[in-house]
C-alpha cells in the first residue's frame, strides 16, 4: 500500500469524527425521546401501535411465531423491535418501539457525514473542504424538527433512512475504488458487497427498498462494465444476489403462507384494498391516481412541508437544484449522490398506481395522511445543500467570503428548522391530529376493560383497537383474535381457532369485544348474548362487550 493510500484509509473506516457526529445525533435523540415521551407523544401513530404489537404478538399469542409477522408491511423493523418489548413496561409505554428508530437516527446522521465527506475528498486524499461540507449536511439531517419527532416513535422512516444511506454511502464508495488508478479490486468488491447488506436490510423494512435494489443494481453492472479496476465477479454476484434475496424472500413467503405471492400488495389488507374500503362511492379518487404529474406535485410538496413553512420552502427547492446541476456540470464523478432522488420515481408510482394517497393541509383534501412520506427527501435535501457550499469555498479567495459561505447553510437551516418548529413539525401535528378520536376511543375502552377479571379471556379484532389492550396492560395471549389464523387455509379455514371463536365465542372466550361493523360485531349478530356496555366516542364507531356466560377456568 502506497503513502498516499494509508493516509487516505481514514476516510473509509468509523473514525473519532464520524463516531462524534453519531454521539452528537445520539444526545439530540435521547433529549427529544425524554420531551416526546413526557408528552405522550410516542404513541400518537396508529401505525406505530401496530408496529409495535405485530412485534409483541410474535411471543405474546395464542398461537406465537414469526407467522404473527403476517403480511403487507416488511419485517425487519418488527423483527428488530421483538427484544426490547418483552418488558411488559417497554410494551405499555411504546419505549420498546423507539429503541431501533433512535440508534438508526444517530447512524444515519453518521451516514450522511461520512457520504459526503468520503464523495468530496479529491483522489481519496483528506479535503478540509469536504469535512466542512460533510459537517453542513449532518446538521441539515440531524437537526430536522420532523425526523427529531419519528426517530422517537416505533414508524420505519428513521430505520430505513439510515439503510438507505449507508447503501448509497457504500455504493459511492465502491464507484470511487473502481476507477482508481492504483486501487486494489479487492476494496471495490468489499464496498459493493456492504452495500448490497445494507440495501437487503432496507428492501426488508420497506417498498422503497425494492425500487432502490433495481436501481443501484443497473448502476453496478454499468460500472462494472467501464471500471478501470475489474470488479471482481464474485462479488457482483453476492451484490446482486443480496440485492434480490430480500424481495425474492417476501414474495415466497407471502405465495407459501397466503397462496398468494402478491398478497402484500393486492390482499385485504394492502394499501389498495384500505383504499377501496375507505372510499365513498361516486367520489374522487385521492389526488394523484392515474395521473404522474399530480402525483408528482403531491410528493415533492410533502417533502417541502418536512423542510420549511412559507417562502424557506423554495430557497430548499433551490439549493436542491443547484446542488443537482453542480454534479452534472462541475463534478460528474459524484453522480452516485444522484441515487438519493430514487424517492421521487417510486412515490411518484405509488401514489398513482399502487392506492397510496398523501393528503396534504394546504391542499385538496385539506388534511392529514401521509405527509410524512416527504421526508424520504431529506437526505437528498441534506447534501444538496453542501455541494454549493463547497464547490462556492473551493472557489472563493477571500476569507470573508468563506466564512459567508459556511455561515449560509446553518442560518438557512435554523431559520427553516425554527419555522416548523412554531408551526409544529408536520409529522407531528399528523400523528396527533388523526389520534384524537382514536386515543379517546381507546382510553374509554382500555378502562372498561381493566374492570374486567384478571383471568377473563376476550374475542376481539385487534385491527387499529389494539393500542386499548396496550393500555389496559392486557397480554395479546388472553385475546383470541384475526391473528390466530391459519392463513394458508383461505378463504375459508372452519377448523382454525379465531373462526371457531366467532362462530361460538361462549365456548372459547369469557368476554366479547366488538366494534360496529368490524367481523366479531358480523358473528356476534348472531349469537344470544348479553351486552354489558356500549361505549361510544365521537369519530369512531361504538364498541359493545358482551358477557358469554362461559364458566371461568
Amino acid at each position: 500500500m502506497t503513502a498516499q493510500a494509508a493516509k487516505a484509509e481514514p476516510l473509509r473506516r468509523w473514525d473519532r469524527e464520524t463516531a462524534l457526529v453519531a454521539q452528537l445525533a445520539a444526545c439530540v435523540s435521547f433529549i427529544s425521546f425524554a420531551y416526546y415521551f413526557q408528552h405522550n407523544g410516542l404513541l400518537l401513530y396508529g401505525d406505530a401501535v401496530a408496529h409495535i404489537n405485530i412485534a409483541r404478538r410474535v411471543f405474546d399469542s395464542r398461537t406465537p411465531g414469526l407467522l404473527q409477522l403476517g403480511t403487507v408491511w416488511l419485517p425487519l423493523p418488527h423483527l428488530l423491535m421483538i427484544p426490547f418489548l418483552l418488558s411488559d413496561k417497554a410494551w405499555q409505554s411504546g419505549i420498546g418501539g423507539s429503541v431501533p428508530s433512535m440508534v438508526a437516527y444517530a447512524l444515519g446522521s453518521a451516514g450522511i457525514f461520512r457520504l459526503v465527506r468520503s464523495a468530496l475528498s479529491v483522489d481519496s486524499r483528506p479535503d478540509p473542504t469536504a469535512r466542512i461540507a460533510a459537517w453542513l449536511s449532518a446538521i441539515v439531517y440531524a437537526a430536522n424538527p420532523n425526523l427529531i419527532y419519528l426517530q422517537t416513535t416505533a414508524m420505519t422512516e428513521s430505520l430505513y433512512l439510515a439503510l438507505f444511506i449507508w447503501a448509497v454511502v457504500y455504493f459511492s464508495e465502491f464507484v470511487q475504488e473502481s476507477f482508481q488508478e492504483d486501487g486494489p479490486p479487492p476494496a471495490a468488491g468489499s464496498s459493493l458487497v456492504k452495500c448490497g447488506l445494507c440495501l437487503a436490510a432496507a428492501c426488508l423494512t420497506r417498498y422503497d427498498g425494492w425500487f432502490l435494489a433495481v436501481a443501484m443494481c443497473t448502476a453496478a453492472f454499468a460500472v462494472a462494465l467501464q471500471a478501470k479496476n475489474k470488479i471482481p465477479r464474485r462479488s457482483l454476484a453476492k451484490f446482486v444476489m443480496l440485492a434480490a434475496a430480500a424481495p425474492a424472500l417476501w414474495l415466497a413467503y407471502n405465495a407459501i403462507i397466503y397462496r398468494n405471492p402478491l398478497e402484500f400488495a393486492n390482499g385485504p389488507y394492502s394499501a389498495r384494498a384500505i383504499e377501496q374500503k375507505s372510499a365513498s362511492p361516486g367520489s374522487p379518487a385521492h389526488p394523484g391516481s392515474h395521473d404522474l404529474p399530480v402525483a408528482f406535485s403531491y410528493f415533492f410538496k410533502s417533502a417541502e412541508l418536512n423542510l420549511a413553512e412559507g417562502i424557506w420552502q423554495k430557497l430548499w427547492v433551490a439549493l436542491l437544484l443547484a446542488g443537482t446541476l453542480a454534479i452534472l456540470i462541475f463534478d460528474r464523478r459524484l453522480w452516485p449522490l444522484l441515487l438519493l432522488w430514487a424517492p421521487l420515481p417510486f412515490y411518484m408510482l405509488s401514489i398513482a398506481y399502487s392506492g397510496v394517497p398523501i393528503f396534504l393541509p394546504t391542499w385538496w383534501p385539506f388534511s392529514f395522511y401521509n405527509v410524512r412520506y416527504g421526508l424520504q427527501f431529506l437526505p437528498l435535501f441534506s447534501v444538496s445543500a453542501a455541494l454549493p457550499a463547497y464547490f462556492l469555498l473551493r472557489s472563493a479567495r477571500h476569507k470573508y467570503a468563506k466564512t459567508g459561505v459556511i455561515a449560509a447553510i446553518p442560518i438557512l437551516t435554523a431559520a427553516s428548522y425554527v419555522s416548523v418548529w412554531l408551526a409544529q413539525p408536520v409529522c407531528f401535528h399528523e400523528a396527533w391530529v388523526n389520534s384524537r378520536t382514536r386515543i379517546a376511543l381507546e382510553t374509554e375502552l382500555a378502562s372498561t376493560l381493566t374492570k374486567l377479571p384478571h383471568d377473563s379471556s376476550l374475542l376481539m379484532y385487534l385491527g387499529d383497537r389494539v393500542g386499548a389492550l396496550q393500555r389496559a396492560r392486557i397480554p395479546l395471549r388472553r385475546t383470541i383474535n384475526e391473528g390466530n389464523h391459519r392463513p394458508w387455509k383461505a378463504p375459508v379455514d372452519s377448523e382454525g381457532l379465531w373462526e371457531r371463536a366467532l362462530a361460538n365465542p361462549s365456548q372459547y372466550v369469557d368476554f366479547v369485544v366488538a366494534m360496529d361493523g368490524d367481523p366479531v360485531d358480523v358473528g356476534v349478530r348472531k349469537q344470544d348474548l348479553a351486552s354489558l356496555v356500549v361505549i361510544r366516542t365521537s369519530g369512531q364507531p361504538a364498541a359493545t362487550i358482551y358477557w358469554t356466560h362461559r364458566s371461568s377456568r
